[in-house]
């Protein structure tokens, strides 16, 4: 059954689960296949047109929270409630909400199956691609939480070896379990980081082998070392096997303001999990403060 915000969107043409060509039909072939092959690089370089992204997922969020208003308080009329204009104006900065659907864009907060995973338990994984039917082009991206309280100066080998200057004081990350290193990049001004894809509005992604175009865009002064976070590894996925992982109920897919994010490639991000179930609301909230299960 469709949320009455869904069924809006639809309306509209909006609907979360419709990204990338708009196909969201499972792959063929065996969901193990291909799961630790690093993405195809060359497609970051593709340029990306999402110049309304941010708009659309406003309005979305917007409607969410109007249909939260209207289930607290059934006597308010919906026609009081603010429009799709004022979207962008009555938001808070910081906004998280349950979605149907993962998208690029969204992250997938591990839930309490995984607590006994020492790999992605309590992790908020930014979903950078969600891919295509191809076996070998599912949804990868990168755990936001799992500092691993070292610089790349520090780390020999470093995955980001012979790239280790501008970026040695840059502290790293646990990306994720897949070989192919990664970094995020924070922009107020994405036309200026030609050559990298913008996931959401303001944060963009490239590849270890993209460094050296971060190397030129510092020195001319279009990003600071404090607008990149650096991963080792990431996460992947064929795509019917993290439908699965979905429907089995080891994520929570939400959609999140760009305020938020941003704050949790620019800050300490080991609040991100709680405060993003929080903010998502209902059993999310009281998930938040559960303490972790233990399988033994």
């Amino acid at each position: 059954m469709l949320l009455a915000s869904e069924m809006e969107i639809r309306r509209i043409g909006v609907y979360s689960g419709v990204t990338g060509s708009g196909d969201a039909s499972v792959p063929t072939g065996d969901s193990s296949d291909g799961l630790n092959k690093p993405p195809d690089e060359s497609k970051s370089t593709e340029p990306i047109n999402i110049s309304n992204s941010n708009y659309w997922r406003d309005v979305r969020a917007n409607l969410v929270r109007r249909e939260q208003e209207l289930l607290v308080d059934p006597s308010v009329p919906a026609e009081s409630k603010a429009s799709f204009g004022e979207a962008a104006h009555q938001l808070p900065q910081k906004w998280a909400h349950p979605i149907t659907m993962p998208e690029a864009g969204c992250v997938l907060v591990a839930t309490e199956v995984l607590d006994d995973d020492s790999v992605f338990e309590r992790t908020v994984i930014l979903l950078l691609r969600l891919g295509s039917r191809g076996t070998f082009d599912g949804p990868f991206g990168v755990i936001l939480n799992r500092p691993l309280y070292t610089k790349i100066k520090n780390v020999n080998p470093s995955s980001f070896q012979d790239q280790t200057t501008p970026f040695g004081d840059c502290a790293l990350f646990f990306g994720g379990p897949v070989d192919m290193s990664m970094f995020l990049v924070r922009t107020k001004d994405s036309s200026r980081l030609k050559g990298f894809e913008e996931v959401i509005p303001g944060i963009c992604f490239g590849f270890r082998t993209e460094l050296e175009k971060a190397g030129v865009l510092m020195k001319s002064g279009a990003i600071k070392t404090e607008d990149l976070r650096f991963f080792v590894g990431h996460a992947a996925w064929d795509y019917e096997q993290l439908l699965s992982e979905i429907r089995a109920g080891y994520w929570a897919v939400a959609s999140c303001s760009t305020e938020l994010i941003s704050d949790a490639v620019s800050t300490d991000p080991s609040c991100l999990w709680t405060k993003i179930l929080q903010l998502m609301g209902g059993h999310y909230s009281e998930l938040s403060q559960k303490p972790k299960q233990d399988s033994s």
